[in-house]
């Protein structure tokens, strides 16, 4: 079965599945790394000040506790900044810098952030500060002014992976770091720090922000599981993961993305993502609990904020033919600009159409977070807008699945009509249907514990996806629990089958299914008073 799934997700080689480190790729590679070290080095052993400049999403705020731990380890006077969201935005902007410079930095070092702040890096320099930018996102047509990037984007950076996360470049830069260290006979009298205790950071953000899982990035997660299964991970990833009602010693990577790292980002879409990064690098084990407890309960408050928001926005596509458009572009003065992506993302997957939407920012702008389908590149779908209505947007930036924006609340509707005739030109009525691709059906041999334990145990995620199998069933019974669940028993609809019926979930449906369906499913462990069996999860359901 691994064989098959793997076969189908373009693996053609059963070492392509390593994971070990020695298949890891070189920060040799990295264009930057190895200077960005020498540049390191020079400032921790010169005592010179450096300040971490984070996002305020999980993975900035994981690549800025690992900043912060691991450049400790090195012996470096570094602090961190994450900027409140709704008083200075996103990226190292001047009123960033000119904040930042009340810390008294000799260099700032940007995660997560900074191929795009020209004019912040201007201002830094114009106080005397260095930069280095360390980032993943694409560049414009120009880059920053900083002493040096590392961006495995950036032009004229050969490295293989382009699919890093922000906190995967800054572990990149600090094996750099560790390996300039080391030539210069740092360790001699000290230990050297080992920086596969820090994967597990590593590992969170990666599959928080949703980064394509190449071979490169399922090492680094894996290893981070591996660790934090092992009991070898921070206090604060572990208190997170309690307080959602998960064990580390059977840690997923979906767990990571639908568990750990949605408390994370609760911080940040909400208040401020400093306690999200006080919660990663403290050691205090009651310390992590309280701030782990604070982040659970903005989570719950991200949950409620969006459910509401979210029925605004069905209301408001009621009036609105979908079928009809490329695109959906949708604002309301009362949404929260802390959850417009995760809008944007549920009503991306309802009409399955690149969504923007947009809540008022507290300087008088519209701050807008989008996400897309499959063949639109949404960052560079910003970019055709912007070259064609130049000033339209202020400030614009992100990737291919997702981006955000600024502009003027009257520039909306001319926003709306140039991002719908990009769409037109990039996208086909086909690229409009969804597909929902599986791995086939499953013998009735393969409804197995055993099996779905195997394939919860491997790293899927985004360009990985986790397998998926379609079949049609007979409901044998259906029952709604926790109020909006469905709770399922099925049999598969083969005259011969006489097998015992499969217990199953269809989550957030709470309606009533017919007598038979044809269902999209994955395997799943039910973990119920320490006894495991077998469950389907439900994706997708049509009557048979």
């Amino acid at each position: 079965m691994l064989s098959r799934v793997w076969a189908a997700r373009g693996v053609r080689n059963p070492s392509d599945m390593e994971t070990g480190f020695e298949h890891l790729l070189p920060f040799t590679a990295l264009a930057g790394a190895e200077a960005m070290a020498e540049v390191l080095a020079d400032a921790i052993a010169a005592g010179r000040r450096l300040l971490i400049v984070g996002d305020y999403d999980a993975d900035g705020a994981t690549a800025a506790a690992l900043g912060l731990l691991v450049l400790r380890r090195l012996g470096a006077d570094v602090e961190s900044l994450v900027p409140n969201r709704f008083e200075y935005g996103y990226g190292l902007t001047p009123e960033i810098v000119q904040l930042a410079a009340g810390r008294k930095p000799d260099v700032i070092i940007t995660v997560d952030n900074g191929i795009g702040s020209l004019s912040g890096v201007e201002e830094a320099a114009r106080l005397g500060i260095e930069v280095l930018v360390t980032d993943h996102h694409l560049p414009g047509t120009e880059l920053p002014a900083a002493r040096v990037i590392v961006n495995p984007n950036q032009p004229g950076c050969g490295f293989p992976s382009k699919n890093l996360a922000g906190v995967g470049v800054m572990f990149y830069v600090l094996m750099a770091l560790r390996a300039e260290m080391r030539r210069r006979g740092q360790f001699a009298t000290k230990p050297e720090p080992n920086l596969a205790d820090f994967l597990d950071i590593v590992a969170l953000g990666t599959v928080a922000d949703v980064v394509p899982l190449d071979r490169n990035n399922r090492i680094l997660v894996h290893q981070g599981l591996a660790r934090m299964r092992a009991g070898r991970t921070r206090p604060g990833i572990a208190a997170i993961a309690a307080a959602g009602g998960r064990s580390l010693s059977r840690v997923t990577a979906q767990d990571l993305g639908f568990v750990v790292g949605p408390r994370l980002n609760a911080a940040g879409r909400l208040e401020d993502m400093a306690q999200g990064i006080e919660c990663l690098v403290t050691d205090s084990v009651g310390r992590a609990r309280e701030l782990a407890q604070r982040l659970d309960t903005l989570n719950r408050e991200r949950r409620e904020i969006e459910s509401g928001m979210q029925a605004q926005a069905l209301a408001a596509m009621e009036r609105i033919e979908a079928g009809q458009s490329c695109s959906l572009v949708l604002h309301d003065p009362e949404w929260h600009q802390g959850i417009v992506g995760l809008l944007a993302s549920r009503l991306r997957e309802k009409f399955h159409r690149p969504t923007f939407c947009f809540a008022p920012g507290g300087d008088g702008e519209l701050k807008g977070s989008g996400r897309s389908i499959p063949n639109l590149h949404l960052r560079d779908a910003l970019d055709r807008v912007d070259r064609r209505h130049p000033g339209l947007m202020l400030r614009f930036g992100g990737h291919a699945a997702a981006a955000g924006l600024s502009l003027r609340p009257e520039r909306l509707d001319d926003f709306r009509d140039s991002l719908e005739a990009v769409a037109r030109e990039l996208l086909s009525p086909a690229d409009l249907e969804e597909v929902i691709e599986t791995d086939g059906a499953l013998a009735p041999d393969d409804y197995t514990l055993a099996l779905a334990k195997t394939l919860r145990e491997q790293v899927w995620g985004q360009g990985f996806a986790a397998p998926a199998f379609d079949g049609e069933f007979q409901v044998r019974s259906q029952r709604v629990v926790g109020g909006q669940h469905l709770r399922l028993e099925l049999r598969p609809d083969a005259p011969s089958d006489r097998s015992p019926p499969l217990a199953a979930m269809l989550f957030r449906h709470p309606d009533a299914l017919p007598a038979r369906i044809r269902a999209v499913f994955r395997l799943d462990v039910n973990e119920w008073n320490d006894t495991q069996s077998l469950q389907l999860v439900i994706d997708h359901w049509v009557p048979a």
